[in-house]
């Protein structure tokens, strides 16, 4: 379904500029942005993915992974086609890429911003995450939903790789109650040869969510030869470390997939490595994902070294949750950052 995509701002020349996201696509009749659903039509920009998902489920909220965030509670999570990123290692390549694989052919089925309000309060979510592949370029579709959401009572998620525009972050913020943000290297040769994008507007990113207020959570994947070196990992760790030593940092196993199947799986033991890391450049909240260790991936409190959220088993399986409805430490009163109401 095509609706306006109103984040968008016509220029003298008559190209249109996309104001969603950092790439800034200047496009003209008939062109598309590099995600591949965002198009000229008759002078405007139209979002071709406008109420048309390629996936729908109802998760755990530590799978997105959020883990300081409604522990324990249920997330209905919604995703497109189309991405603004061609990450070589793509989990969810097969509706991200799906547009510029496939002629621009737009994919989806119907499912309306209220009704997915309507289904997430009929299956007992707390939140809606928009996730499977980058929210923001779905942006519209993702704010209609936020607002109704929030109207509802529900709390809304993006799970990005972190290229929002300050634009779109300031119209997003009062709805957005959270983000899990990409940090898919410390190396802008990364971002441009391996995933088409670049380093810096993530960072900014970053920052600029903090200011605004929404909880932010940061996921790495660790690669193989490719950002798991003890600098670059301490890189991102100091980063993180200079917004808010509180902001969970995951730190993810890779597995082969899409086009780096060459590529072996990261070993547990670069994972503690990193984890050590981050601790030492005074990380609070540190976990590893995408492999089972509960003593890794289980929260402790940072003044009595509790353990206060134990999860175990598949991410979100097994979560046992020890703190009180305002985030406190029941073993030494501490609050834990986060999200708990």
């Amino acid at each position: 379904m095509t609706q306006e995509a109103w984040l968008s701002k016509r220029l003298s020349d008559g190209q249109v500029l996309c104001q969603a996201c950092a790439h800034a696509c200047k496009l003209q009749e008939g062109e598309y942005g590099i995600c591949g659903v965002r198009q000229v039509q008759k002078g405007e920009l139209q979002l071709l993915v406008y109420e048309l998902v390629s996936a729908a489920h109802i998760d755990p909220i530590e799978k997105k992974p959020m883990f300081h965030f409604l522990p324990t509670s249920k997330a209905f999570s919604v995703g497109t086609i189309g991405c603004n990123f061609s990450c070589l290692f793509c989990q969810n390549h097969s509706i991200s890429q799906y547009p510029k694989e496939n002629s621009h052919k737009i994919v989806g089925q119907k499912l309306t911003c209220k009704e997915i309000v309507a289904l997430a309060i009929e299956h007992q979510c707390q939140s809606i995450a928009y996730t499977y592949n980058e929210p923001i370029v779905f942006f519209e579709y993702t704010y209609e939903t936020a607002k109704l959401a929030h109207e509802s009572g529900l709390k809304n998620i993006y799970v990005t790789s972190g290229f929002e525009t300050r634009k779109a972050i300031d119209l997003l913020a009062p709805f957005l109650d959270g983000m899990n943000i990409d940090i898919k290297s410390f190396s802008d040769e990364f971002y441009r040869k391996i995933c088409g994008a670049r380093l810096k507007p993530v960072l900014e990113a970053v920052k600029y969510a903090y200011q605004k207020r929404i909880w932010i959570e940061i996921t790495t994947l660790l690669i193989p030869d490719k950002n798991d070196s003890d600098e670059e990992i301490r890189s991102i760790a100091k980063f993180i470390a200079s917004v808010d030593t509180s902001i969970p940092w995951h730190l993810s196993a890779f597995h082969p997939t899409y086009k780096m199947l060459d590529t072996p799986n990261t070993p547990k033991a670069t994972l503690r490595r990193a984890y050590k890391i981050a601790q030492e450049e005074g990380l609070k909240y540190v976990y590893v994902g995408n492999i089972d260790d509960e003593d890794y991936e289980s929260t402790y409190c940072p003044r009595c070294k509790e353990k206060v959220i134990k999860r175990e088993g598949h991410i979100g399986q097994y979560v046992t949750n020890k703190l009180n409805e305002k985030g406190i430490c029941c073993y030494c009163g501490y609050k834990i950052e986060g999200v708990w109401t």
